[in-house]
């Protein structure tokens, strides 16, 4: 009743220290590490033969970024050359000359460019302008600037003076970017506008030159839709622009492309950055296995091709049978809309059918399975910065060639060996990867209490994904648009403020959650656990109770709460745990889990708390 997170991992944190190189370590970082350890097995088998190109270059890819002798000597003749190559390339595919701090992609729900704001290296605007919490991380980058500028050939005192300028450059758009936390509403951000309405808003870009460049070989006029997330972001940094010195634009563009080409360059780059990172979470990257690291990397170029290698080996295709899970929590969640006396009837039909119109995707995508269906790049196995430079010219390609298409329901945001899940409003589905279907989430011969902690849970913080602040304003199609009633919408938000001061409350290290940049989340915790819960209840009532697990001392209710508590168990440097409340949207682990069991009356009935302990204090937040 006091501290529910430490009676469920209180154990698990004594014996899961810290790993050297992490910054934190949670289970789902030991998932990942048993998938990596997969994926490594495979691309390394000797008898790897593989009928598929696609997964031969993912092979020769991985192979590249192991080769640090290659390197190396790559980086010993010709870092400078290679970077000078990379940097004239994408000012003119990418930046255009004059706009570096604009993102620029296209989404599945319009297919039409979006412009948002942008422009910071460091995680976070705070870290920016919070000076005396974060001088330490402040001084590290500038150091990290100067460092990489004098490896690629500056003079000591220049470089100083001109990262310098770029760092207080970037502390002037950290001042006019917008807060995470003033952004959620997205029906009030959304604007779009012509390209023409474009260059009146911001018109120190010539945005016409600019988009076209960027997707080339699309023809663009200035009739062309665009949706902007940013306006008053987009006028103040056209102000920046028009009053900043051209030299100090036109280094900060340099900069901005020499830190993204850091991680395929040589050991003296690591090592500068490893400094940098220690700084910002508490750790040495390079305490990570290199094959560890050239993994990852595959898994972000070539994931879908990696997957396909990971799913024929690991994926057992009965697992699919987990959308029977889903199911039936929807129909849970459906059931307990019938109980919300705070929603009118039409908004709660309108909600129900939102509910059952989401589509759910299990595993991977069926094209990964058919090697002509891999779009891919040119790979080689023994340069890899060359590879890395294939794959943003790819990216920038695929990105272009989207654009005024319709829109592909089956395309994954999240790639097969992922340890993760999400819903994507604009297509209104939610994703269940293979990388986390497995224990502790989900396990054949687990208990069905333990799955429907586990992995039910997740499902259920998906679909009320579907309702929370930012979810609810998209219809059953995944357009954005007004279609609950406007006193359903006036009693959502009366609950919503509940859960901001609930979550406002809690502290780590000191530092108060952000409960109003964490409300999506926390609203998809609550409304999830709520849901699988009711759905293993439904599950019981039709089969039965199931045996109780001998020697532990717990009711299989019970074992619902601490599985789907164990799920959070999660040790993390403070460097760590204070960026995580400056850029996560999800609150701590901890607070996961107190702050959703102790809106829950069937836990505290369960665990028989008091009320006024800390996990039943008798006021709760309830939206879903």
């Amino acid at each position: 009743g006091n501290d529910f997170y430490q009676y469920a991992c209180g154990g698990w944190i004594r014996k899961n220290p810290l790993p050297d190189g992490r910054s934190r370590w949670n289970t789902f970082n030991s998932i990942w590490d048993q998938n990596q350890a997969v994926l490594k097995h495979l691309l390394e088998n000797a008898t790897f033969n593989s009928s598929s190109e696609a997964e031969r270059k993912t092979r020769n890819y991985y192979l590249s970024c192991l080769n640090e002798q290659r390197i190396e000597e790559l980086g010993a003749q010709k870092d400078v050359v290679w970077l000078l190559y990379f940097l004239n390339y994408f000012l003119y595919v990418t930046c255009g000359y004059r706009v570096p701090h604009i993102n620029v992609w296209a989404e599945c729900e319009f297919l039409l460019t979006q412009v948002d704001q942008s422009g910071l290296f460091l995680p976070s605007r705070d870290y920016y302008l919070n000076k005396t919490a974060n001088d330490k991380v402040l001084k590290a980058y500038l150091d990290y600037m100067v460092e990489l500028g004098m490896l690629l050939g500056g003079e000591k005192n220049s470089t100083q003076v001109q990262m310098r300028e770029i760092l207080e450059f970037e502390t002037a758009l950290a001042n006019i970017t917008v807060p995470q936390d003033e952004r959620r509403d997205e029906e009030k951000i959304y604007h779009k506008i012509t390209i023409a309405e474009l260059q009146t808003l911001a018109p120190a870009v010539d945005w016409l030159d600019y988009l076209t460049s960027a997707l080339s070989p699309l023809e663009l006029n200035d009739t062309e839709p665009v949706v902007v997330y940013a306006k008053e972001y987009l006028q103040q940094v056209s102000d920046l622009i028009n009053k900043t010195d051209r030299s100090l634009l036109n280094n900060y563009m340099m900069w901005n492309l020499v830190q993204k080409g850091v991680p395929s360059l040589d050991q003296r780059f690591e090592n500068a950055q490893d400094k940098l990172l220690e700084s910002l979470y508490g750790t040495k990257k390079s305490c990570t296995p290199r094959w560890q690291t050239c993994i990852g990397n595959t898994d972000d170029t070539l994931g879908f091709a990696l997957g396909a290698l990971f799913v024929k080996a690991t994926f057992d295709k009965e697992s699919k049978d987990i959308v029977k899970m889903i199911n039936e929590i929807r129909a849970a969640f459906k059931d307990s809309l019938d109980n919300l006396g705070w929603m009118d009837k039409q908004t709660r039909q309108a909600a129900k059918d939102k509910a059952d119109a989401i589509y759910d995707m299990i595993g991977f995508p069926e094209f990964i399975l058919d090697p002509k269906e891999l779009n891919d790049y040119d790979v080689s196995d023994d340069n890899f910065f060359q590879n890395m430079l294939n794959f943003y010219n790819f990216s920038a390609r695929v990105m272009a060639d989207q654009l005024r298409k319709p829109p592909n329901k089956d395309q994954w945001s999240m790639t097969p060996p992922t340890v993760n899940a999400y819903y994507m409003p604009t297509k209104n589905d939610i994703v269940f990867p293979a990388g986390i279907l497995q224990a502790p989430f989900y396990a054949h011969d687990h208990p069905k209490a333990l799955n429907f902690g586990g992995i039910g849970v997740v499902m259920g913080h998906e679909l009320t994904h579907a309702f929370d602040d930012q979810g609810r304003e998209y219809d059953k199609d995944g357009n954005l648009r007004p279609w609950w009633q406007n006193s359903s919408v006036e009693a959502f938000k009366n609950r919503t403020e509940c859960m901001v001061d609930q979550y406002n409350q809690y502290t780590i290290n000191g530092e108060h959650i952000n409960g109003k940049q964490t409300l999506g989340e926390n609203i998809a915790d609550n409304g999830g656990l709520k849901a699988a819960y009711h759905a293993y209840k439904s599950w019981v009532q039709r089969y039965g109770e199931e045996k109780r697990l001998p020697a532990v001392n717990l009711t299989n209710d019970q074992l619902f709460f601490v599985g789907f508590s164990q799920v959070w168990c999660s040790v993390r440097t403070p460097e760590s745990a204070h960026e995580g409340l400056m850029t996560d949207s999800h609150s701590p682990p901890k607070y996961r889990v107190i702050g959703t069991l102790s809106n829950s009356p069937e836990f505290a009935e369960h665990f028989q708390c008091p009320l006024g302990t800390p996990m039943n204090s008798g006021h709760r937040c309830e939206v879903w």
